[in-house]
């Protein structure tokens, strides 16, 4: 059908006209909220490279965990800043660390609210890498059991789902086993399958102090250039027990995300991460772009491309806004 016979405007003239026929909806339920925990109290400590995020100690996480609440987002992913780094990351797996303790003043303030825990080790090593380091190499096999541990440490105080960010082979396999074993079955993983070495984690390192101190992570990150390895890297994690896959970062990556969403039958996740987020945050304070706009086309793209979840920075900005 052709003009003038077919109009397409007459179904844009009205903004009730537009929202009855949208085709692809943004939801508080799909978002989930990063935040960053310390040890302290009273602890709200800038993000310099991230306005409007913090390093939160316990007490101001619950706060901001009944705010997000509040705007109706289901779902917090947490990060730990460790008081103290060694080589083998014992911090990540104490049954004190700091993520385990902001799991445990989460669960006690706002049970009504999903706890998913980073498991890495890079924020807890003193070389800043995502596994043990031999002999100038990251060692993978030797770093699984951390790993694991880590995953099942989170999920003894209290975390809902565990989510392995490390990249290591075979890390889905190890955390399924191990939690199974120790009466977590029904514990799910959302895995980093799909995580790129990019440029835009520059903020979040910051935020998180975790940049490698010798090297980069191009030997267990994907590159960049490849995307029949995504669907590689995702399948090998389902077959491992992944629950949920995940792309990182999202908005370079919109043509993963929509190949996975047709090659896999799992829920996927994309990560709107810290450089994304930062841009366009920069651009706002330049005086050239509306921040709020562009975080909801971008995140409307993502959910178009076939995310079920997007991990996002502006979660609570958006939540009000979709809310509103």
């Amino acid at each position: 059908m052709l003009f003038p016979d077919f109009r397409a405007r007459r179904l844009r003239a009205t903004e009730n006209l537009r929202k009855m026929i949208r085709e692809t909806k943004l939801s508080s339920d799909d978002l989930i909220l990063p935040l960053f925990a310390v040890e302290g109290k009273s602890v709200k400590k800038p993000i310099e490279s991230m306005p409007g995020h913090f390093q939160l100690s316990c007490d101001n996480i619950v706060k901001t965990v009944k705010q997000a609440h509040n705007t109706g987002i289901l779902a917090v992913i947490l990060f730990g800043v460790p008081d103290k780094k060694d080589p083998l990351a014992t911090r990540a797996y104490a049954h004190d660390g700091i993520v385990q303790k902001a799991i445990k003043a989460i669960k006690d303030n706002v049970p009504e609210i999903t706890i998913i825990t980073d498991v890495c080790l890079c924020g807890y090593t003193d070389h800043g890498h995502c596994g043990v380091i031999d002999k100038g190499i990251v060692d993978n096999d030797a770093s699984l059991d951390l790993l694991a541990r880590t995953a099942l440490s989170h999920t003894k105080a209290g975390a809902d789902m565990v989510a392995p960010s490390d990249m290591m082979d075979g890390r889905v396999g190890e955390i399924r086993q191990t939690l199974d074993e120790e009466g977590f079955s029904n514990i799910p993983i959302m895995s980093y399958a799909v995580k790129y070495s990019s440029a835009f984690y520059g903020p979040f390192r910051q935020a998180a102090e975790s940049a490698p101190q010798f090297g980069d992570r191009k030997t267990y990150q994907m590159d960049p250039a490849n995307a029949i390895e995504a669907i590689r890297e995702a399948a090998m994690d389902i077959e491992e027990g992944a629950d949920i896959i995940m792309v990182k970062p999202a908005l370079s990556y919109l043509d993963i995300i929509y190949r996975l969403k047709e090659e896999i039958d799992l829920p996927i996740a994309a990560y709107n991460v810290s450089g994304e987020y930062s841009i366009m945050k920069a651009g706002e304070m330049m005086g050239w772009v509306d921040a709020n706009e562009i975080i909801m086309e971008v995140l409307l793209s993502i959910k178009r491309a076939g995310a079920d979840l997007i991990l996002t920075y502006s979660a609570i900005d958006v939540a009000r806004q979709l809310n509103n």
